[in-house]
């Protein structure tokens, strides 16, 4: 997340949801640092309104709670990931091999690009109970649905290799966000980047699979 500009007041103010946009962005990147330092259950409204450098009552403009606030953060995060993964594997051409490394390529250097919000969206979710948790599994869901439609569309049009079925899909996802959490936490292996080759054998060995089924 590149942090938000400061927004002119008076006559120069800008429209008010140009304002609440900034203000969610900011507290994002506060809730953020704070899950982060913190801990979920350390974490206060007070303590990310602080690290935002706003009001408790701004926070509460946007957010019931901070249990909200990191659910937001988690579908902010995800749909960031999809819409990075997606829009590189259709940059990367027909062949869908080049594809899908392009995504797996596009992931990891965002998770590493901002690896405390991966952190919160992978790890410290964990223990921001049910509805957290919930949320999170409902954005793996859609994210194993959009790539397995996206593979699918490309095996319509050339007849290439695709997920047999979107649980495929959901079999990559799963694996490589667990690879990814376990390198957050652990550091192993000691470099986001260095998951590409075997996030690559993975993906690529379940499609291609999908030639025998």
């Amino acid at each position: 997340m590149t942090e938000p500009l400061p927004v002119p007041r008076g006559r120069h103010a800008p429209p008010l949801k140009v304002r609440l946009e900034v203000q969610r962005q900011r507290l994002f990147d506060a809730a953020t640092a704070v899950f982060v330092r913190l801990g979920y259950a350390e974490a206060s409204a007070e303590a990310i309104s602080r690290e935002a450098g706003m009001s408790k009552a701004t926070f509460y403009e946007h957010f019931a709670n901070k249990e909200e606030c990191m659910m937001a953060v988690v579908e902010y995060a995800m749909g960031e990931t999809l819409t990075r993964m997606l829009d590189a594997a259709r940059r990367a051409g027909d062949d869908w091999s080049a594809r899908h490394r392009a995504g797996v390529r596009a992931f990891l250097e965002l998770v590493e690009s901002a690896p405390d919000t991966a952190r919160v969206a992978l790890v410290e979710v964990v223990g921001a109970g049910p509805r957290a948790l919930e949320r999170r599994d409902r954005a793996l869901e859609v994210m194993a649905q959009s790539m397995y439609e996206d593979a699918r569309r490309g095996a319509r049009e050339s007849g290439e290799p695709s997920f047999a079925t979107v649980d495929d899909a959901y079999a990559c996802v799963g694996a490589i966000f667990e690879l990814t959490s376990r390198q957050l936490r652990l550091g192993r292996p000691p470099r986001m980047i260095d998951l590409e080759p075997i996030v690559e054998r993975l993906v690529l060995g379940i499609v291609s699979q999908s030639r025998t089924l």
